[in-house]
């Protein structure tokens, strides 16, 4: 009895993976175009691609629309700080996360609607940020706020918020209270663009209420990061039971 055969994209995938690890493919590289790799190891192109799947999957390789295949950059974990919500890029010293945030005026429809407890239609007001590490994406944030809420002028200017928004956190004044709920699942094909991922990789996702003393929303945030670099921590402040204090 004889042990299965390698597939050929298997031999493939090996052999640029030993090409990576040797450093004969530097980071931030381009590999050949795939009709070339595919001469070159003389298959198909499926074949190839096929190959190249197996190292994106693997977070050795990186495939940019309109670009090629490139050699992905070693990428630093970020970490997200529960219970008011932080994304914290500057775990090292060097090579802090650049965050592009864009601002417009929605208005909300569908899990919006209940996430923030207001009738459909109501205006808000919509940042979409995106975390880069150079040209490679870390996280992705859709923070809503009701219009009413925001100030004068707000939509548009991206320095707006400042560092708030550069780092996912709560914006506005500080709440009384924040609910996060965390899933691990499959990234929806915005996301997928956006992060540069693949289908097959998941993504942390945390959708995060924040109220204020009377009980009102006055934010929903939903957040998205590739599940293969960032901890979500979060930290568990001990409650003294008012029972046991009393008599």
């Amino acid at each position: 009895m004889t042990g299965s055969v390698p597939s050929r994209h298997h031999d493939i995938a090996d052999d640029l993976r030993r090409q990576i690890a040797t450093g004969r493919l530097q980071p931030g590289e381009r590999l050949r175009s795939e009709a070339d790799l595919a001469d070159r190891y003389k298959v198909s192109t499926v074949t190839l691609r096929r190959a190249l799947s197996v190292l994106q999957v693997e977070g050795l390789v990186e495939k940019i629309h309109g670009k090629g295949n490139f050699v992905r950059l070693p990428l630093r974990k970020i970490m997200y700080v529960g219970g008011w919500g932080t994304l914290d890029p500057w775990t090292a010293a060097e090579a802090a996360l650049r965050v592009t945030v864009r601002t417009t005026t929605v208005q909300a429809h569908g899990q919006l609607t209940t996430l923030l407890n207001v009738p459909a239609g109501s205006p808000l007001a919509e940042f979409s940020c995106l975390s880069l590490e150079e040209a490679s994406p870390h996280g992705l944030a859709r923070i809503y706020i009701p219009c009413d809420l925001a100030p004068v002028g707000v939509l548009g200017e991206e320095s707006a918020y400042g560092e708030a928004a550069t780092r996912f956190a709560v914006l506005g004044p500080a709440p009384a209270a924040v609910r996060e709920t965390v899933c691990a699942r499959p990234p929806t094909p915005d996301e997928a663009t956006a992060l540069r991922i693949g289908s097959t990789v998941p993504v942390l996702a945390i959708t995060r209420t924040a109220t204020d003393s009377a009980g009102r929303v006055i934010e929903a945030a939903l957040l998205a990061f590739p599940g293969d670099r960032i901890d979500a921590v979060f930290t568990t402040h001990h409650v003294i039971d008012e029972r046991q204090t009393q008599g």
